[in-house]
Formats: structure tokens, C-alpha cells, sequence
């Protein structure tokens, strides 16, 4: 039997930044200190208007192969994931398959999902592996959220960044991806979504709809939705990959917002230390926050391969996930 490993992550954000100070400088009547304290994003990257989630993605898979020596016919899957395709049809990962050299022989698709993405991916990914289906998978993600919200959406501008993932995902002897868990619950679509997209008409918002943004998000229905569902969720996982909560080293968590983080850290009841808060210079990315931070502690050695990490997303949907990660792939 083969296992799904996380081997070699590569990011690619946009080149345009903008931070709180030009926030600032353009809306002098907003309390930029508060919003800061409450989010922790100092800075995040923005799509160009000609730039799409296709192209960050592609971007990302040719970084990952340039710098990891990968030959793109090697590839037997390619997964994708966002929120913001290029298309509602063809299949944006079809038109990547091509763009990255990929063989025809390699199966591709999209999967629409956004915070809980990443362990989602490695859940497909690990079922193709295990099955014989697949030995390497291709799984990306990308997103360009910014092109939904409007520039005056104080709510919505000061969280969300554009940004893109490739992960490399191999067929192993050694389980390291344990525990997976899922859940969802469509009662609550109406707490992030889209006002303006499809060939139905939109599902009314649960609240007030404040800002012109064709986004619209329920912050504080989010946060309690969160605040409910993850800690079950830990159990749940814990109790699949028959470890105890003391085992785990880290938790990585969707990173929403420093404050969603700190209630989140405080209701599982862990360490400051065990829960790293790395979105200050790239924001909230959706499906690329997670491997957008294992990347970054990888290469600042926050990450002990020896250990266990938790690996958990939650959000739109509303849909959560989750499982217990150990990098063999770093030893």
C-alpha cells in the first residue's frame, strides 16, 4: 500500500502589493490601528487586472519545478483548487495541463473549495495514491478574491490577498497523513458568498449587505461557526489517528485573521507557541494559507520532522477539515 507525502511546496504571489499604509493614506477616516490589531495583515498581494487564477497557479507550478528539478511529465494528476476561476467552463485545470507541459495522460480538475481546501486536496490526492490511480499528484491552489470587493469595502479589503500554491504529493511506503476528517454544513452558505456568479439567482446574504462588494461575508457568524465546529473537529481528528492532543507539536491553522486565531488558540486550550500566526505580509489567500505557511516554516526550520502537526481549514461552505501531518519529506 501507498500513502499521499507532501514533498516540495512552492508559492507565487502577485507583484503589486498594498499595505495598511496605503489604506491609510487613501482612507484617513478609517481606524487603521484597530483594523490592524484585530487582523494582524499588514500587507497583501493583489492580482493585476490582466492576471488570473490560472496564471498565479501556473506561476507557482513552474517555480516548484525549477527549483525542486521536477520533470512535468512525471505528473499522473492534476488537482486545483479555487474559488476564482478563469471559467465557469472549460475546467481551468485543463487549460493548465497544457500550459505546464503536463502529459495528456494525466488526469485533471478543479474543486471549488476555499479555506478548508488544503486538506481536502491531500484527502483526493491520498484516495488516487491509494487506490493505484495516481503515484505523483500535482495539487494547486489559487485564488484572486480581490477582484470581488469592492475598494471601499473596509470589511472585506483589509483581509483578503491573491496568491498561489503547487504542492508535489508522492507515493510513499510511510503513512504520514493521518486522520483525515471532513465536515460540512450547507445552513450556513448564505455566511460567505458570492452576490453576483452562476446561472441561478444568488442566495440571499444572511445579514445586511454593507459594502458594494460582490463578496459578502458574515464575520461574526464565522467566528462563532469556527468557534463551535473546529474544537469538535480536533477531537474528531485526534481520535482518527489515535494520538493524544499532547503528541501534537504544532497546529496549523487556517490563517483568517490574527484575531479568529488567538479566540480559536484559546478555545482549544494550546500554547501561544503551538499555533503560529504567519499572514502579516500576504494576508488571508483562502485555499493557499496553509501551504503558503508550511512553506514558510519549512524554511525557517519551524518545523521539527520528527513531530506531529495538525492540519486544519474551516470557512465558506461552510465546510471544515483536517488531519495529523508528519514532514517525512523535511528529514
Amino acid at each position: 500500500m501507498s500513502y499521499a507525502e507532501i514533498g516540495p511546496i512552492s508559492v507565487f504571489l502577485p507583484e503589486r502589493k498594498e499595505s495598511i499604509d496605503d489604506l491609510r493614506e487613501e482612507f484617513p477616516n478609517w481606524s487603521i490601528d484597530l483594523i490592524y490589531e484585530k487582523t494582524g495583515i499588514h500587507t497583501r498581494h493583489i492580482a493585476a487586472d490582466d492576471e488570473y487564477a490560472s496564471d498565479l497557479g501556473v506561476k507557482a507550478a513552474e517555480k516548484l519545478f525549477a527549483e525542486h528539478d521536477i520533470d512535468p511529465q512525471s505528473v499522473d494528476f492534476l488537482l486545483f483548487c479555487t474559488q476564482t476561476p478563469d471559467y465557469p467552463l472549460p475546467t481551468t485545470a485543463c487549460m493548465m495541463q497544457q500550459r505546464l507541459g503536463l502529459r495528456t495522460g494525466c488526469g485533471a480538475l478543479d474543486f471549488n473549495l476555499g479555506c478548508s481546501a488544503y486538506a481536502y486536496g491531500l484527502g483526493l490526492a491520498d484516495g488516487l495514491i491509494q487506490s493505484g490511480v495516481a503515484k505523483r499528484v500535482l495539487f494547486i491552489t489559487g485564488e484572486t478574491y480581490t477582484k470581488y470587493i469592492d475598494a471601499a469595502d473596509r470589511s472585506l479589503r483589509t483581509i483578503f490577498g491573491d496568491g498561489a500554491t503547487a504542492t508535489l504529493i508522492d507515493a510513499k511506503p510511510e503513512q504520514s497523513i493521518k486522520g483525515l476528517k471532513f465536515g460540512t454544513d450547507g445552513d450556513g452558505a448564505n455566511m460567505l458568498l458570492l452576490t453576483r456568479s452562476g446561472v441561478r439567482d444568488c442566495i440571499p446574504p444572511r445579514g445586511r449587505h454593507r459594502w458594494k462588494s460582490d463578496l459578502y461575508m458574515d464575520g461574526p457568524g464565522l467566528i462563532s461557526f469556527t468557534m463551535d465546529a473546529i474544537p469538535q473537529l480536533v477531537d474528531q481528528i485526534l481520535e482518527s489517528a489515535g494520538v493524544q492532543k499532547d503528541d501534537i507539536d504544532q497546529f496549523l491553522l487556517h490563517q483568517a485573521t490574527r484575531k479568529m486565531l488567538d479566540e480559536l488558540r484559546k478555545r482549544l486550550q494550546v500554547d501561544e507557541s503551538q499555533v503560529p500566526v504567519e499572514m502579516e505580509l500576504v494576508g488571508n489567500t483562502v485555499s493557499s494559507t496553509l501551504p503558503i505557511l508550511i512553506e514558510q516554516l519549512r524554511r525557517e526550520g519551524r518545523i521539527n520532522p520528527e513531530s506531529q502537526q495538525m492540519l486544519v481549514g474551516f470557512g465558506v461552505g461552510l465546510s471544515w477539515a483536517g488531519c495529523v501531518w508528519q514532514d517525512v519529506w523535511s528529514k
